[in-house]
Protein backbone atom coordinates (compact mmCIF):
# COMPACT_ATOMS: atom_id res chain seq x y z
CA UNK A 1 0.00 0.00 0.00
CA UNK A 2 1.30 3.21 -0.78
CA UNK A 3 -0.18 5.17 2.09
CA UNK A 4 0.57 3.18 5.05
CA UNK A 5 -1.01 -0.44 6.10
CA UNK A 6 -3.67 -1.93 7.72
CA UNK A 7 -5.56 0.85 9.39
CA UNK A 8 -4.78 3.23 6.57
CA UNK A 9 -6.60 1.09 4.15
CA UNK A 10 -9.55 0.85 5.68
CA UNK A 11 -10.00 4.51 6.13
CA UNK A 12 -9.26 4.99 2.28
CA UNK A 13 -10.99 2.51 0.37
CA UNK A 14 -14.62 3.65 1.51
CA UNK A 15 -13.71 6.98 0.23
CA UNK A 16 -12.21 5.95 -2.62
CA UNK A 17 -15.27 3.48 -3.25
CA UNK A 18 -17.45 6.73 -2.95
CA UNK A 19 -15.57 8.86 -5.47
CA UNK A 20 -15.89 5.64 -7.87
CA UNK A 21 -19.58 5.40 -7.21
CA UNK A 22 -20.34 9.06 -8.05
CA UNK A 23 -17.74 8.71 -10.97
CA UNK A 24 -19.52 5.42 -12.83
CA UNK A 25 -22.76 6.76 -12.00
CA UNK A 26 -22.97 8.64 -15.39
CA UNK A 27 -21.67 7.11 -18.04
CA UNK A 28 -21.37 9.87 -19.96
CA UNK A 29 -17.26 11.23 -20.07
CA UNK A 30 -15.17 8.15 -20.98
CA UNK A 31 -13.79 9.34 -23.73
CA UNK A 32 -14.00 6.78 -27.05
CA UNK A 33 -10.44 6.30 -27.04
CA UNK A 34 -10.22 4.21 -23.82
CA UNK A 35 -13.36 2.25 -24.37
CA UNK A 36 -12.46 0.56 -27.61
CA UNK A 37 -12.26 -3.09 -27.22
CA UNK A 38 -9.83 -6.00 -29.10
CA UNK A 39 -11.43 -8.92 -31.13
CA UNK A 40 -9.46 -11.24 -28.72
CA UNK A 41 -8.28 -9.56 -25.79
CA UNK A 42 -9.82 -7.30 -22.86
CA UNK A 43 -7.96 -3.84 -22.75
CA UNK A 44 -6.60 -1.90 -19.84
CA UNK A 45 -6.21 1.69 -20.23
CA UNK A 46 -4.51 4.15 -18.82
CA UNK A 47 -6.63 7.32 -17.48
CA UNK A 48 -4.21 8.62 -14.80
CA UNK A 49 -0.81 7.51 -13.08
CA UNK A 50 0.09 9.45 -9.85
CA UNK A 51 3.89 10.48 -11.13
CA UNK A 52 5.48 8.86 -8.08
CA UNK A 53 3.08 5.69 -9.01
CA UNK A 54 1.36 5.82 -5.76
CA UNK A 55 -2.06 5.10 -7.56
CA UNK A 56 -3.83 4.79 -11.15
CA UNK A 57 -7.08 4.93 -12.35
CA UNK A 58 -7.73 2.65 -15.39
CA UNK A 59 -10.27 1.90 -17.69
CA UNK A 60 -10.99 -2.47 -18.48
CA UNK A 61 -12.85 -2.93 -21.57
CA UNK A 62 -14.46 -6.04 -22.12
CA UNK A 63 -15.40 -7.64 -25.50
CA UNK A 64 -18.17 -10.21 -25.42
CA UNK A 65 -17.01 -13.09 -23.69
CA UNK A 66 -14.22 -11.67 -23.00
CA UNK A 67 -12.09 -12.69 -19.35
CA UNK A 68 -9.27 -12.72 -17.00
CA UNK A 69 -7.50 -15.59 -15.73
CA UNK A 70 -7.16 -15.79 -12.42
CA UNK A 71 -4.78 -13.67 -11.23
CA UNK A 72 -3.92 -11.70 -7.98
CA UNK A 73 -3.47 -7.53 -7.79
CA UNK A 74 -0.56 -7.41 -4.59
CA UNK A 75 -2.14 -3.82 -3.50
CA UNK A 76 -5.72 -2.06 -3.16
CA UNK A 77 -8.23 -1.71 -5.28
CA UNK A 78 -11.52 -0.28 -6.47
CA UNK A 79 -14.05 -1.46 -8.95
CA UNK A 80 -16.54 0.49 -10.35
CA UNK A 81 -19.28 -0.20 -13.25
CA UNK A 82 -19.52 1.76 -15.94
CA UNK A 83 -21.23 0.26 -18.89
CA UNK A 84 -22.61 -3.62 -19.41
CA UNK A 85 -21.89 -6.02 -16.37
CA UNK A 86 -18.89 -8.25 -15.31
CA UNK A 87 -18.52 -11.76 -13.42
CA UNK A 88 -16.29 -12.10 -10.77
CA UNK A 89 -15.41 -15.52 -9.53
CA UNK A 90 -12.96 -14.91 -5.79
CA UNK A 91 -10.42 -17.73 -5.14
CA UNK A 92 -8.80 -18.98 -2.26
CA UNK A 93 -5.23 -20.14 -2.73
CA UNK A 94 -4.68 -23.81 -1.65
CA UNK A 95 -1.38 -24.57 -0.12
CA UNK A 96 -0.29 -26.65 -3.46
CA UNK A 97 -1.33 -23.62 -5.30
CA UNK A 98 -5.07 -25.27 -6.29
CA UNK A 99 -7.23 -21.95 -6.91
CA UNK A 100 -10.94 -22.86 -4.81
CA UNK A 101 -13.93 -20.64 -5.44
CA UNK A 102 -14.92 -19.49 -2.07
CA UNK A 103 -18.18 -17.53 -2.90
CA UNK A 104 -20.57 -17.20 -5.85
CA UNK A 105 -19.85 -15.37 -8.63
CA UNK A 106 -20.00 -11.47 -8.21
CA UNK A 107 -21.89 -9.71 -10.59
CA UNK A 108 -21.32 -5.87 -11.66
CA UNK A 109 -23.97 -3.49 -13.28
CA UNK A 110 -23.12 -0.13 -14.01
CA UNK A 111 -23.13 2.29 -10.69
CA UNK A 112 -21.63 -0.97 -8.53
CA UNK A 113 -18.85 -1.01 -6.64
CA UNK A 114 -16.23 -3.24 -5.44
CA UNK A 115 -13.21 -4.08 -3.77
CA UNK A 116 -9.87 -5.94 -3.79
CA UNK A 117 -6.66 -6.13 -1.47
CA UNK A 118 -4.03 -8.50 -0.24
CA UNK A 119 -5.93 -7.83 3.27
CA UNK A 120 -9.63 -8.29 2.26
CA UNK A 121 -8.97 -10.78 -0.99
CA UNK A 122 -7.60 -10.10 -4.08
CA UNK A 123 -7.30 -13.46 -5.68
CA UNK A 124 -10.27 -13.69 -9.10
CA UNK A 125 -11.09 -14.27 -12.51
CA UNK A 126 -13.30 -11.39 -14.27
CA UNK A 127 -15.36 -11.94 -17.40
CA UNK A 128 -17.93 -9.67 -19.39
CA UNK A 129 -21.20 -10.93 -18.20
CA UNK A 130 -22.72 -10.10 -21.85
CA UNK A 131 -21.97 -12.47 -25.00
CA UNK A 132 -23.45 -9.71 -27.05
CA UNK A 133 -21.71 -6.23 -26.20
CA UNK A 134 -19.23 -4.48 -24.91
CA UNK A 135 -18.47 -3.93 -20.92
CA UNK A 136 -16.31 -1.18 -19.18
CA UNK A 137 -15.21 -1.14 -15.68
CA UNK A 138 -13.23 1.85 -14.12
CA UNK A 139 -10.53 0.49 -11.87
CA UNK A 140 -8.52 2.76 -9.60
CA UNK A 141 -5.25 1.14 -7.50
CA UNK A 142 -2.67 1.56 -4.73
CA UNK A 143 0.13 1.76 -7.07
CA UNK A 144 0.45 1.88 -11.13
CA UNK A 145 -1.20 -0.90 -12.25
CA UNK A 146 0.31 -1.54 -15.00
CA UNK A 147 3.91 -1.54 -13.93
CA UNK A 148 3.31 -3.71 -10.74
CA UNK A 149 4.31 -7.72 -10.92
CA UNK A 150 1.51 -9.35 -9.95
CA UNK A 151 0.31 -13.34 -10.34
CA UNK A 152 -1.85 -15.67 -12.69
CA UNK A 153 -2.83 -18.60 -11.24
CA UNK A 154 -2.93 -22.05 -13.33
CA UNK A 155 -6.19 -24.03 -12.26
CA UNK A 156 -5.19 -26.89 -12.09
CA UNK A 157 -2.64 -25.59 -9.36
CA UNK A 158 1.39 -25.40 -9.31
CA UNK A 159 3.61 -22.48 -9.10
CA UNK A 160 2.00 -19.07 -9.93
CA UNK A 161 3.56 -17.20 -13.29
CA UNK A 162 4.32 -13.58 -12.53
CA UNK A 163 3.41 -10.87 -14.88
CA UNK A 164 3.20 -7.02 -15.44
CA UNK A 165 -0.24 -6.17 -17.52
CA UNK A 166 1.19 -2.78 -19.39
CA UNK A 167 -1.54 -0.72 -20.93
CA UNK A 168 -3.00 -0.72 -24.22
CA UNK A 169 -2.19 2.95 -24.63
CA UNK A 170 0.75 3.25 -23.46
CA UNK A 171 4.52 2.00 -24.73
CA UNK A 172 6.52 -0.27 -22.43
Amino acid sequence: MWVGEEAVESKLLPKIGASMGRLVANDDWLDPAFARPHPEYYQQYLLYADPNDRFSVVSFVWGPGQHTPIHDHTVWGVIGMLRGSELAQNYEIAADGVPHAFSEEIELSPGDVEFVSPTIGDVHRVRNALDDRVSISIHAYGANIGKVKRHVFPPEGGAPKDFVSGYANVEA
